[in-house]
């Protein structure tokens, strides 16, 4: 019986599509950590001004002297944007290849489905991401007409209050948090996939559990405080 080798070109083929989906894992978790650490920050909202403008504040002194002013935040912005770029990267590139691939008709259909979803649900999230750091962290804008300055934009916690008064933010927020919502769903459990932790039944339940739970922890933990800011409880 002939043997079936893979030419020089599959070969390479193979091995650029794995250190993608490699490079879409790892840079996803290196999300997750941080998308995990930024929600505690905000949940500090719901502990008044005080608390998180001290919290704020603390991550631009964490590790003086060692670290100048800022220098944490500076070390987190660099991994996350290096982590973008890689990021989006591997998952268009991925994409792009995806409609070659020969597969059953339902098959087909379902990858093309879920394919569409994250193609265009990371990329809303992508343009999210750009307004949301303009929004808070680079320009700093306060988007309600009631409480401009710089007494609300210098202060985080009055940013935010004043921000998510305005419904159109909060309307843009959900959105966003369903997005991100299945895209971690997703997302977490591709990447356990690709790790190589789903070899059986029980751990590719397990890791669609884990991405179901990490998903809804995350985006539930993100709503509570301009939910709690829209419906009055933090002013």
């Amino acid at each position: 019986m002939p043997t079936t080798t893979l030419s020089p070109r599959g070969t390479t083929a193979r091995s650029t599509t794995i250190a993608l989906k490699l490079l879409m894992a790892v840079t996803g978790l290196v999300f997750v950590g941080y998308l995990l650490l930024h929600m505690y920050g905000n949940l500090k909202a719901l502990q008044g001004e005080e608390a998180f403008n001290s919290y704020a504040e603390h991550l631009r002194t964490f590790g003086e002297p060692m670290l100048p002013y800022g220098g944490l935040l500076w070390i987190v912005r660099v991994v996350l944007l290096l982590s973008i770029v890689g990021h989006a990267y591997a998952a268009y590139t991925l994409w792009s290849r995806a409609g070659s691939a020969r597969r059953t008709k339902y098959a087909a259909v379902k990858t093309a489905a879920t394919s569409q979803w994250m193609r265009w649900g990371g990329t809303f999230l992508l343009v999210f991401i750009v307004w949301h750091l303009l929004h808070f962290t680079i320009v700093k804008i306060s988007p309600n007409a009631d409480k401009q300055g710089v007494d609300v934009t210098a202060n985080p916690y009055k940013l935010v209050v004043a921000s998510f008064e305005v419904w159109w933010m909060l309307l843009i927020y959900i959105a966003a948090m369903v997005a991100l919502f299945m895209h971690l769903m997703h997302g977490v459990y591709s990447a356990q996939q690709t790790l190589g932790w789903t070899s059986s039944p029980k751990a590719h339940a397990r890791a669609r559990t884990i991405g179901l739970v990490v998903a809804a922890l995350i985006v539930v933990g993100f709503l509570i405080p301009p939910l709690s800011i829209a419906f009055g409880l933090i002013d």
